[in-house]
């Protein structure tokens, strides 16, 4: 098969290449580097190029090129979000939709797309299934919803048929130690707190303890990245194999609270991980858990990677590789 992957330099999207492109698929990358990186593309053909460039997708998708499209290149900062709405409806919103429309014009009819949990908004319940209410509580999860309805709209109008990906905390690395986060700034938890083991930063900052869980701080599924890109590559497969579109949430089922992934910490690197307290953030859910089932259901999905201690390790082999080589 031919693919092309979107955003394929990011954290994400350079597993998803690689994955292809060990399983004999033909792959080509499209990323502008703003915030991906060339040298994690380690397989296939990569284009430097803007989503936004009309003339770009359409001299780079011609009929029959491309089985399918993986797109993974959307702004996904939640705070950034509230601050510049404006950059992430431009970005997730209109460049997603010049996409389609030059898929639609070379007849490219199989699409996945990375949604995320934040379509959901704050969960009336736990944990989260296809069914829970979408209603997003900021500007980066009404992008990403945005972009459902406007594919259902594609599917019924145009045929083209996609799969839309919820993911809820994407984490861990390569287990070859090939690939992991470089986010500049770092964001996300399980990357920060190695950080401090490292010795890369004095201290994690925990905000808030008094949510309603065991422990009092927010709990988060956290799912490995290689078992998102196996249920991106199965996702791909139903589509290839005449399936209709669908929707799915991806999380191993499992909540683990700021706390444990502390703890977790410090058992897999046998280091000291100071923490210090600060205020909650606004619209911080106590509770995002996801319910899989489905995924695992229709599509055959079995995560590999679900104990928090290993997703952890694999984090840290690509945290001390990355920081031998800074």
């Amino acid at each position: 098969m031919n693919i092309l992957v979107i955003g394929g330099a990011g954290f994400i999207g350079s597993h998803m290449v690689k994955q292809l492109g060990k399983s004999g698929c033909r792959v080509t990358t499209l990323d502008d580097l703003s915030h991906g990186h060339r040298d994690a593309v380690l397989y296939g053909d990569f284009v430097q190029g803007d989503l936004a460039d009309k003339a770009l997708l359409a001299q780079l998708i011609q009929p029959g090129r491309f089985d399918a499209v993986m797109h993974f290149a959307s702004f996904i900062q939640v705070g950034e979000s509230v601050q510049e709405p404006a950059k992430y409806y431009e970005n997730n919103v209109a460049n997603t939709l010049s996409l389609l429309q030059a898929m639609r014009l070379a007849d490219v009819k199989r699409f996945v797309f990375s949604s995320t949990a934040a379509t959901f908004g704050q969960p009336l319940y736990s944990p989260i299934d296809e069914q829970h209410p979408q209603h997003p509580i900021n500007p980066y999860g009404r992008s990403k919803l945005m972009v459902e309805h406007i594919l259902d709209d594609f599917d019924h109008a145009y045929g083209l048929k996609s799969v839309c990906l919820r993911y809820f905390n994407a984490a861990g690395a390569d287990p070859e130690v090939q690939l992991g986060e470089r986010h500049d700034p770092e964001t996300h938890l399980i990357p920060l707190v190695l950080q401090v083991a490292s010795g890369r930063k004095p201290h994690i900052r925990v905000f808030g303890r008094d949510y309603d869980t065991p422990d009092g701080t927010c709990v988060r599924d956290y799912v490995h990245v290689t078992d998102l890109c196996e249920a991106h590559r199965l996702a791909l497969e139903s589509l290839i194999e005449g399936a209709g579109s669908q929707q799915y949430n991806l999380g191993n089922g499992n909540g683990y609270s700021v706390q444990e992934v502390i703890e977790a910490a410090r058992r897999v690197t046998g280091q000291a991980v100071a923490s210090v307290d600060a205020p909650r953030r606004d619209g911080d859910p106590d509770r995002l858990v996801a319910d899989a089932s489905q995924a695992k259901k229709v599509l055959g999905w079995r995560p590999q990677f679900v104990a928090l201690d290993e997703i952890v390790a694999h984090a840290w082999a690509w945290e001390q590789s990355s920081k031998q080589q800074s």
